[in-house]
């Protein structure tokens, strides 16, 4: 069965630290896009993923998450010649921070000669996100690729900023992602990376700034603070829920997939972010980017309880 939403990226093992200054650490799955496809298919979505993998035991972990999950590998490589990406999170009382070891993982070598096209070519959407250009020169290729064969056939773009400075400088990041932002038909950005690449700070004034580079929707992404929906003139703000966090890691990403999830099977956007907003809310509420993404009946026992 071809995947209605498909997602290019990097899938990374996570390590994270149970508690702030302990030595132990859960050992879990990460990478924004590869979470993107989890959140997406445990809302009911048809997944599948675009990435390469290491020739080694973490990558063959990956394969067996998806297989569980239900994600389609069928544009998963495996590269013999690389390693599968590993990071890891502290806590302490300023919230989480991560530690990366991904130069030349195999993701990075994601091109456009090795992007299996058919595989976009079958879907709806197509979920990209800019660290999945900020990995490699090759990767950033892989993805306007890919961005452009989706506008040639019609298929609907979802894109997530995700600045990551440590990986990119801010005027490579800022040219390539405003780049990109002209593909989208949903922009889905934080607060954060927003203000970090526009020098704006008010919510409505950044909404604007994108909308007029192309997008139709602008979900900006608020934290504690929910969601502000932009189409056009129209804005809804979307109160965030209540919860006792344990771990954020990963809620911008549970959003996205659920987001996009209900787009697939029919809602509009508003009633998509309200969804999403529920689930990014709930997938705080454990360790790890994967592990806590909930499940509908839970979504669906907060909306009504809100």
């Amino acid at each position: 069965m071809a995947a209605e939403i498909v997602a290019i990226g990097e899938p990374m093992i996570e390590f994270n630290q149970t508690q702030a200054n302990a030595r132990d650490y859960l050992q879990g799955f990460g990478g924004d896009t590869s979470n993107f496809c989890v959140a997406a298919a445990r809302q009911g979505g048809k997944v599948g993923y675009i990435t390469r993998l290491g020739d080694d035991a973490f990558g063959r972990s990956f394969l067996d998450l998806w297989r569980r999950e239900g994600v389609d590998t069928s544009g998963v490589a495996t590269d013999r010649e690389a390693h599968t990406g590993v990071y890891f999170v502290t806590h302490d009382e300023r919230g989480h921070a991560f530690s990366y070891l991904r130069r030349g993982s195999a993701a990075s070598r994601l091109s456009p000669a090795n992007l299996p096209l058919d595989v976009i070519g079958r879907a709806r959407y197509l979920h990209v996100s800019g660290i999945s250009q900020a990995i490699s020169e090759s990767a950033c290729d892989a993805v306007l690729a890919a961005l452009e064969h989706a506008k040639r056939e019609g298929i609907a773009v979802t894109f997530d900023l995700n600045v990551r400075l440590k990986i990119w400088p801010l005027a490579r990041a800022r040219a390539i992602i405003d780049a990109t932002v002209r593909y989208a038909d949903y922009l889905l950005p934080s607060l954060e990376d927003a203000q970090t690449l526009t020098g704006l700070s008010d919510p409505e004034t950044i909404v604007r700034h994108y909308l007029a580079l192309g997008p139709r929707t602008v979900c900006l992404k608020m934290g504690g603070d929910g969601v502000l929906v932009a189409q056009g003139e129209s804005r809804v703000r979307i109160e965030g829920h209540k919860v006792d966090v344990v771990d954020a890691t990963g809620a911008g990403d549970c959003f996205d997939g659920a987001f996009v999830a209900r787009l697939a099977a029919g809602d509009s956007a508003e009633a998509a972010a309200r969804y999403a907003n529920a689930a990014a809310a709930l997938s705080t509420q454990g360790y790890g980017a994967v592990e806590p993404i909930p499940r509908p009946h839970d979504v669906r026992a907060m909306q009504s309880a809100s």
